[in-house]
């Protein structure tokens, strides 16, 4: 029996090494699977963090040059501009000028067919002869009675009231003669006349058509016309009108020359002067209204085209600028966003000065080394952490 045993069993020993080792191993295998998760985490984490902070651009304030150039819009008008209206009511009988035509101080433009103002002449001219013929009557009896008034013949009471009844006569004669005068006045308006040199630059009627007087209600009836029949504008230098705003108002003077640019015309400038300004802001659009004149020989500036001028201004040498994308406006008034050099956010108000469209002058709240955020989110709060675009593209 001894005989058919093949082998020794396995020691105790060597088993015993055998489960440690595989022991081990897993504990090693466990211990790199963690340390590889952990530093997935942190790289994660780190990613996480740098995707949280705030990518923002930032510039800083610069100072402004020695001069600047202030452009404002402005509307170009005639030397005299006037629209011209009916005074009588009727049909336009005949057109003497269009639009277009140069006409002269006193020409004819335009005839008016006055039928019922004629009839109302006629019919005063009529009760002018009526009254004037009591009067004659009335004042004749008058002095009759004064007669007999003296030699004590009538009453006083009753000469008195033939005396009532001349004045009364003599009242209701002045009273037709000056209705009389009204009405040949506006029977005198039946030609519309120029009433300086210029040019018809707008007609509203036709032959034919109903016009009233102006402003009167029969002006509302279909088909008639209450409104201006012509508009006249004159030759000669023509006048700008521009709005400057209250901050650069105190720096436009009298006889200040300017530069006037038109969209059409690149690369023309014609030369403006100021002429005079209104001496006030206007509390609406809190501007000053300054009027300058500008000479066109060769008649290239029409009346009411659009146009720029741009004034030449001192700078102002404390001041810095800053570009409008800058600017963030909340309940406090306007502020800027500055990034600390700790890489955080500062809301700071500022006290705007002078607007050159694209730039702002910026008096108190930075200075010239803060760097200052371009384009601030709404939701960018003090103390939140930013970085630079430049950084991390």
């Amino acid at each position: 029996m001894a005989e058919l045993s093949s082998s020794p069993a396995p020691r105790p020993s060597r088993l015993r090494a055998g489960l440690i080792a595989g022991i081990a191993l897993a504990l090693a295998l466990v211990a790199y699977g963690l340390t590889t998760r952990h530093a997935a985490l942190t790289a994660l984490q780190a990613r996480s963090d740098r995707s949280a902070v705030l990518t923002v651009a930032t510039t800083r304030p610069v100072g402004g040059s020695a001069d600047e150039v202030l452009l404002l819009p402005a509307s170009l008008e005639a030397p005299n501009e006037a629209s011209l209206y009916a005074r009588s009511q009727g049909y336009l009988r005949r057109l003497h000028a269009d639009i277009g035509q140069h006409v002269k101080a006193g020409q004819l433009l335009a005839e008016i067919d006055t039928p019922e103002l004629d009839e109302q002449l006629r019919q005063v001219e009529a009760d002018v002869a009526t009254s004037r013929a009591n009067e004659e009557l009335s004042r004749t009896t008058a002095e009759r009675w004064q007669q007999l008034l003296e030699q004590k013949l009538v009453a006083r009471q009753a000469a008195e009231e033939k005396f009532a009844d001349a004045r009364a006569k003599r009242a209701a004669l002045e009273s037709q003669t000056a209705n009389l005068g009204r009405l040949r006045q506006l029977q005198g308006f039946r030609r519309i006349v120029a009433p300086f040199d210029g040019t018809i630059t707008a007609r509203t009627v036709d032959v034919g058509q109903l016009v009233t007087a102006a402003g009167s209600v029969s002006g509302q009836a279909t088909g008639a016309s209450s409104g201006a029949l012509f508009r006249i504008a004159s030759g000669g230098a023509l006048r700008v009108f521009v709005l400057v705003p209250q901050s650069q108002a105190a720096a436009i003077k009298p006889g200040q020359k300017a530069r006037l640019l038109l969209p059409e015309r690149a690369g023309a400038a014609y030369v403006a002067r100021v002429v005079r300004s209104a001496g006030a802001i206007d509390p609406q659009s809190r501007a000053l209204r300054v009027e300058l004149t500008v000479e066109d020989a060769g008649a290239a500036l029409l009346p009411g085209a659009y146009a720029q001028v741009g004034f030449t201004v001192p700078a102002n040498s404390t001041a810095l600028r800053l570009p409008v994308s800058t600017l963030i406006f909340r309940g406090k008034g306007p502020m800027v966003a500055v990034m600390t050099p700790a890489g955080l956010v500062d809301l700071r108000p500022v006290q705007l000065g002078r607007d050159f469209g694209t730039e702002y002058e910026v008096a108190t709240g930075v200075a010239a080394d803060d760097e200052v955020i371009v384009n601030p989110p709404d939701s960018l709060q003090v103390g939140q952490p930013v970085q630079r675009a430049s950084a991390h593209p």
